[in-house]
C-alpha cells in the first residue's frame, strides 16, 4: 500500500483543496493535517487522536479511511503486552498450588479444634478481669471518686475543638514541567481554555493554574506534574492521557471523555 501522508496530500492536491478548506470543514487545525501528510506523528497529540484525524481527513478527501487506519497501526503501534503473552493452563494450575508441588493444606479438625482453644481462652480471661473488676468496685473511696471526676473533666476539656484548625481546600492546582516534547490540553471546570493544545519542549517553563475543578489532556508521559502540591505517577501510554482534578486530589478519564482544544 502506498506511504500514509503521500496518499492524502495527492488526493487533496487532485482536488485542488488548499489545506485551510480542509482546516475548515473537519475542525483540524491545519499544523495537524500538515504533520499527517509529512507523517510527523510526534507532532500530533497521541495514538487516539492521530486515527481519529486519519478517519475525518481521509473521509473528507473521499478515500478509505479504515484502510489508512489499519496501515497506521500495522507500521507505527505496538501490540500491548497482554496479546503477546502466551496464555498457559500450567501456569494457572502452578498459581492455585494444585499438584505434588503445591502448598499443602492443614486438616479442617485441627483448624477447628484451634479455634475452639482460642475461644475458650478467651472467655477465661474475660471472666477473670469481670472478677477483678467486682473485688475491687467496694473499695472505692471519696478520693477516687473525685479522681474520676477530674480525669473525665480533663478529658471532655481536651476534647473539645481547637480554634485555628485547617479549612479545606476549595481550588484545585496543577504545576508542568515538561521533561520532554509533550502536548498538553487544559481547560476548568466552566469549560474555559486555559492552555490551547499547545506542543512545549523539555524545560520550558509553564504557569501554575487554578480553578474549582480542572480536566486536562496529555499526549504522553514526557512532564513532570504536581497537583495540589503533591507529584502525579503519569503511567507511559501510546495514548493520550487524560485526568480530572479537583482539591481533593486527580482521577484518570476515559478517553472518550478528555477535553480537547482543537
Amino acid at each position: 500500500m502506498p506511504e500514509i501522508g503521500p496518499t492524502l496530500r495527492e488526493a487533496r492536491m487532485r482536488a485542488r483543496i488548499d489545506i485551510t478548506e480542509v482546516e475548515q470543514a473537519t475542525k483540524i487545525r491545519a499544523k495537524y493535517l500538515r504533520a499527517l501528510e509529512n507523517e510527523e506523528w510526534n507532532l500530533l497529540p497521541g495514538s487516539t487522536f492521530i486515527k481519529s484525524f486519519l478517519r475525518e481527513y481521509a473521509d473528507y478527501l473521499g478515500l478509505d479511511a479504515r484502510s489508512l487506519v489499519e496501515e497506521y497501526k500495522l507500521r507505527y503501534e505496538r501490540p500491548s503486552e497482554h496479546e503477546l503473552a502466551p496464555i498457559s493452563p500450567q501456569l494457572g494450575r502452578d498459581r492455585r498450588g494444585s499438584g505434588p508441588s503445591g502448598p499443602r493444606v492443614a486438616p479442617r479438625w485441627l483448624i477447628v479444634g484451634g479455634v475452639l482453644v482460642l475461644i475458650v481462652l478467651v472467655l477465661g480471661l474475660v471472666g477473670s478481669l469481670v472478677g477483678s473488676d467486682d473485688n475491687g468496685s467496694g473499695s472505692t473511696d471519696g478520693s477516687t471518686v473525685g479522681a474520676r471526676s477530674r480525669t473525665t473533666t480533663t478529658g471532655t476539656t481536651a476534647s473539645s475543638p481547637r480554634t485555628g484548625a485547617a479549612t479545606t481546600p476549595t481550588r484545585a492546582s496543577v504545576k508542568l514541567v515538561p521533561t520532554g516534547a509533550v502536548y498538553v490540553c487544559l481547560v476548568d471546570g466552566g469549560g474555559r481554555v486555559l492552555i490551547p493544545g499547545s506542543q512545549f519542549a523539555a524545560g520550558q517553563q509553564v504557569p501554575i493554574y487554578r480553578a474549582r475543578k480542572l480536566r486536562m489532556t496529555l499526549g504522553n508521559n514526557a512532564v513532570k506534574v504536581r497537583v495540589n502540591g503533591r507529584p502525579l505517577s503519569v503511567p507511559a501510554s501510546s495514548d493520550a492521557i487524560a485526568y480530572e482534578i479537583t482539591p481533593a486530589g486527580a482521577r484518570s478519564l476515559p478517553i472518550d471523555q478528555a477535553p480537547t482544544c482543537t
